[in-house]
């Protein structure tokens, strides 16, 4: 199996820590869905839909992503202690990627929330509620020029942020969202919620598995493909 960097990038969205966040934010202890589907319609018939589930006690998250063409990936990550990990099964092992934030990043990235010209968003508020799973959503307008024109972009709002970590300025648990790649721009939206209490098992890390930095597991990678061109 060949890691994409950019599906590692993808998960990354959420699994790096949240900053300014409140502490009267709304506990959820459940599950999530989200369906994932490319937003230009030239792009639907080689990069077919996806889902992304995620389950939290409210204190750690479980964050599972689903492709043809790697699997399952999932990432595991506590809210409390700012701590990741990405689950690989891969032809050369089984690894849990250490995601964690360096200090350097973590300064780069609250610097990076502070300036809408820095990282190329402006967010708009809307007026006004809308209905989805039966549920009051908030609205906001955003901006990007590889957007063409506005999104908007759908939130539960007084929920931890924490859960899934979208953008720092959704201050809730978003429902429809859109994220760009190098690839295309991906568009998610909740399908499903549903509040009750997931097994325990659902976040530790299995002890069949490695725990590697990501210079670590890269090294792993290119070590494996080197032995596989060389037979």
């Amino acid at each position: 199996m060949r890691i994409s960097l950019v599906t590692l990038a993808l998960i990354g969205l959420t699994i790096l820590p949240a900053y300014g966040q409140s502490s009267k934010s709304k506990p959820f202890i459940g599950m999530l869905e989200y369906k994932i589907s490319v937003r230009d319609s030239a792009f639907r018939e080689l990069i077919p839909d996806n889902r992304m589930l995620v389950y939290t006690n409210d204190t750690i998250v479980r964050i599972e992503n689903y492709t043809d063409h790697l699997g399952t990936q999932i990432a595991i990550k506590h809210i409390i202690l700012d701590k990741s990990y990405l689950l690989l099964e891969t032809e050369f092992g089984k690894y849990a990627l250490q995601m964690d934030a360096t200090e350097d990043q973590k300064e780069a990235m609250e610097a990076d929330t502070t300036s809408d010209q820095v990282n190329g968003f402006t967010f708009t508020k809307k007026m006004g509620k809308t209905r989805m799973l039966g549920r009051k959503m908030s609205r906001m307008m955003v901006n990007h020029v590889d957007f063409g024109e506005p999104i908007e972009f759908l939130y539960m709002k007084k929920y931890s942020r924490k859960i899934v970590d979208a953008y720092p300025e959704i201050n809730g648990i978003p429902v429809k969202y859109s994220v760009i790649t190098t690839d295309a721009i991906y568009d998610y939206e909740l399908i499903k919620m549903s509040e009750y209490t997931p097994e325990h098992d659902l976040f530790g890390i299995p002890s069949d598995y490695e725990r590697v930095t990501f210079d670590e597991f890269m090294d792993k990678m290119i070590q494996s493909n080197s032995q596989i061109e060389g037979e």
